[in-house]
């Protein structure tokens, strides 16, 4: 065997140990990790899993987020790959809709994937992405739908709330805030239908006519998606507050709290079991206390809440770290390095973290041990 010149063995000690500092890039078995599972262990955290999805090399991953039990990535044109959360096994990868209109306004009900596209609604099976039916409306549709047993609610850019029959898509009728103003988010339940206004209207209507139960007024328009919690509605204004309203009975509404962030709202907050999570640009996340309506911690570098777990938030920073915040002394005790992360998807039900790059590799991070506790 030719003996290795001096130079040649600097170099390779040189590139191995390039690879065992670097965050994740020359890891085990060649694979370019998003984040070091070293820095992780330090953290509390490992890998469940991580993915290379298949998307094109001149394509990029736009967006992550979660709906169900998938975890749904879309490219910049509009491809579509769901996964597993729990395996990260891919459940589908299709086109749905044309290039050029941005596809972020879908909603999962049963079974059926519904994905709002200007003014085209599509309903696709959440199994295997396959258009089940494509309807063509005579009005562009400005929020995500709301869909029940029963009926599919569209927001249309004319300002009215639009009611179809699920079963045939033929509508049986409209409604609207009294001062016409434009539809911002929707929830649909069995029991009634819930609908905000850029003029800081909520107002509750039954499901299957145009009769209001009650209404609330916020002091300038909702931002982002109205969250129910149980008997509670969670929004945020962009009168600076975010609102907890009670519903008490069918037609009675209470304002338990509202709390005044230091800048304009752009979205909604994310709400866990015990704690309201609200972003303000240029301000931070700030944790809020579910009950009381008064503040835990502010994070000026925070953006997003990413996971919660036993007194734990874990934040995605401006500054591409993970700060782990601690909900109870309401202060940070650990950060980790995100440098190679800029995708990720807000999860406010439990544990795990999603995360993910332009070029379209995720994973799955999750507490250490924490399936053996």
């Amino acid at each position: 065997m030719p003996k290795m010149s001096g130079c040649r063995l600097v170099l390779l000690l040189t590139v191995l140990v390039a690879c065992s500092a670097s965050s994740g890039f020359c890891a085990e078995g060649g694979s370019r990790q998003l984040v070091s599972p070293r820095l992780l262990k330090h953290a509390g955290l490992e890998i469940s899993w991580e993915n290379e999805l298949p998307i094109k090399k001149d394509e990029h991953l736009a967006k992550l987020f979660l709906l169900g039990e998938r975890i749904y990535a879309i490219s910049d044109r509009n491809y579509v790959i769901a996964s597993d959360i729990e395996n990260g096994n891919i459940v589908f990868s299709r086109s749905l809709g044309p290039e050029g209109i941005p596809l972020d306004r879908l909603t999962l009900y049963g079974d059926e994937l519904v994905v709002v596209l200007g003014s085209t609604l599509i309903e696709a099976n959440a199994q295997s992405g396959t258009e089940r039916k494509t309807t063509q409306m005579k009005f562009g549709i400005a929020c995500p739908a709301g869909r029940n047993s029963s009926f599919l609610y569209l927001g249309g850019v004319d300002r009215r709330l639009h009611v179809l029959q699920a079963k045939d898509r033929v509508q049986v009728f409209e409604a609207a805030a009294e001062n016409n103003s434009a539809i911002t988010s929707i929830i649909a339940g069995e029991d009634f239908i819930i609908f905000a206004t850029d003029a800081g209207n909520v107002i509750s209507i039954v499901p299957d006519r145009p009769i209001r139960l009650w209404q609330f007024d916020a002091g300038d328009a909702v931002v982002g998606s109205l969250v129910r919690d149980g008997g509670s509605i969670f929004f945020a204004s962009k009168d600076t507050n975010v609102y907890r309203v009670d519903i008490d009975g069918p037609t009675r509404r209470r304002l338990a709290w509202k709390y005044q962030m230091p800048a304009a709202l752009e979205a909604g907050p994310q709400v866990t079991a015990q704690v309201v999570y609200q972003y303000a640009r240029g301000k931070g996340l700030t944790a809020i206390d579910k009950e009381k309506g008064s503040t835990i911690w502010m994070l000026p570098e925070g953006i997003e809440l990413l996971s919660e777990a036993e007194g734990k938030a874990y934040v995605i920073t401006k500054d591409r770290t993970l700060a782990i915040m601690d909900n109870v002394e309401a202060k940070k005790i650990y950060s980790v390095n995100f440098a190679q992360v800029s995708r990720y998807a807000a999860n406010a039900a439990d544990a795990k973290i999603y995360i993910g790059n332009e070029s379209g590799r995720i994973a799955c991070l999750e507490p250490a041990n924490r399936g053996s506790r």
